[in-house]
């Protein structure tokens, strides 16, 4: 099945879903959507993205339902992150599917579970929630009889791995030249990644001042609180 094609003008530096560099097993076009479309609605239907409404953000989900778990934080950075995309005229699908799907391999309990898991894989080279992540995608998942994970693009499984260790880099061909080289994944992702702290930076201070832990005055004492916009 061919390919959606939409004739756009974007940036020389954006990723173009017809000139990807394709997914691991081959997989006919949509009719209706493109290659970073289909990547992004493949993450959403995933179990794994399911599980990030039990994952903690900063507080326990059972504490309340007002306050940001993985999964309200995933969608809150896709939201930021397409604004970016759109400003800078790059591909809004791709930065989509690379926010949505940043924090799949990410543990229970915040940082702290990280934190437990890689002491507890240390004599098997740690834990990094983006190298869980990638396992998750390409191998994982289980929803397709013909191939195991998701089969998504190179280009979002670049932006979801973001960065990782040389060593983790080494075993990952083509997938981690840029890492072993020390460059910096493309634009999307590197709109994924700043996204992602504007959206913490904020949400977490929203949930703070909603669980009485912060407050105004002691904010207003914070030089980066006071900055003008």
């Amino acid at each position: 099945m061919r390919e959606l094609t939409v004739v756009n003008d974007l940036a020389v530096y954006a990723a173009h879903s017809e000139r990807s560099k394709g997914r691991i097993y081959k997989d006919d076009g949509a009719a209706y959507r493109n290659q970073y479309q289909r990547d992004r609605d493949r993450i959403i239907h995933s179990s794994a993205f399911r599980r990030l409404e039990y994952k903690t953000q900063v507080f326990v989900n059972h504490e309340g339902d007002m306050f940001r778990t993985r999964l309200t934080h995933s969608i809150e950075v896709a939201q930021i992150g397409r604004t970016i995309a759109r400003a800078l005229n790059v591909n809004e699908d791709l930065t989509e599917a690379i926010c949505l799907a940043h924090d799949l391999g990410h543990t229970p309990f915040g940082h702290a579970g990280q934190d437990a898991l890689n002491a507890c894989m240390k004599e098997y080279g740690g834990f990094e929630h983006n190298l869980q992540s990638i396992r998750i995608v390409d191998h994982l998942e289980k929803r397709y009889a013909s191939f195991p994970g998701l089969n998504l693009t190179f280009e979002t499984r670049e932006g979801i791995l973001k960065h990782c260790s040389r060593n983790n880099a080494l075993t990952l061909g083509e997938l981690g030249e840029r890492f072993i080289n020390n460059e910096k994944p493309g634009i999307e992702a590197q709109i994924a990644n700043i996204a992602d702290e504007i959206a913490y930076n904020n949400h977490d201070i929203d949930d703070g001042l909603r669980a009485e832990l912060l407050n105004i005055e002691a904010l207003r004492n914070c030089e980066l609180f006071n900055s003008p916009p």
